[in-house]
């Protein structure tokens, strides 16, 4: 029987996972700026791969193109946060109450689960993370909804490596994750909801508090 070959990956897509994989570590900070000659020395590629990478990554929200700054990575205030969380306030829990009551399996957010809890560092941690939340709505049976939450992801992980350098807090979040996950492999769609909704708007409020009054001050005027 002859083997497939693993494919290689192009140097934009090496370059677009390392500069990523340097931004949500926390090795690259907020309003950093990114310069192509220095990230292609560094990569050891020409400077086309990483200036396709910092376009995709652009998309991605994670760094910002400007005319006069250049590129940099993009920085997390109180407003960025409270737009990527609102979006997934709004779409995660009914994603993982799809989940749920189709019946899928939530194997993948066990062993990310697992993984979190032996994450030796910060890195490993959240990608950990990043994949329990993923494990966690995909099945939803919407492709669509699906893509939809994977175009905030690396956003929101921005946001938690920007909270946990200031406030550590993951051990709490593990064990609400834990509580989420046990809800959900009991078949309570509903409370596994709650709990992730609760859970989302509970970070974003320790770790940004001035966003939450800030939204009762603009609720108060409407």
């Amino acid at each position: 029987m002859t083997s497939v070959p693993t494919p290689i990956p192009s140097r934009t897509q090496y370059v677009l996972e390392g500069i990523k994989h340097r931004i949500l570590t926390g090795q690259l900070t907020p309003g950093q700026a990114l310069v192509e000659t220095e990230l292609a020395a560094q990569f050891g590629v020409s400077k086309t791969p990483v200036r396709e990478a910092l376009k995709t990554l652009a998309g991605t929200g994670l760094v910002v193109m400007s005319q006069y700054k250049g590129v940099t990575v993009r920085m997390v205030d109180a407003d960025m946060a409270r737009e990527v969380y609102d979006v997934r306030l709004l779409l995660e829990p009914e994603a993982l109450k799809r989940a749920v009551k189709r019946g899928a399996s939530l194997d993948a957010a066990k062993d990310a689960l697992t993984r979190a809890d032996a994450a030796t560092d910060t890195a490993e941690r959240s990608l950990a993370n990043r994949e329990f939340h993923r494990a966690l709505y995909l099945p939803c049976g919407n492709p669509l909804l699906g893509r939809m939450l994977d175009e905030v992801r690396d956003q929101a992980a921005l946001v938690s490596a920007v909270a946990w350098a200031a406030s550590p807090s993951w051990e709490r979040e593990a064990g609400e994750h834990r509580e989420i996950l046990r809800l959900a492999l009991a078949g309570d769609a509903d409370g596994a909801a709650r709990a992730l909704h609760s859970h989302i708007g509970s970070f974003v409020e320790r770790a940004f508090p001035q966003a939450e009054s800030e939204a009762q001050g603009e609720d108060g005027q409407a």
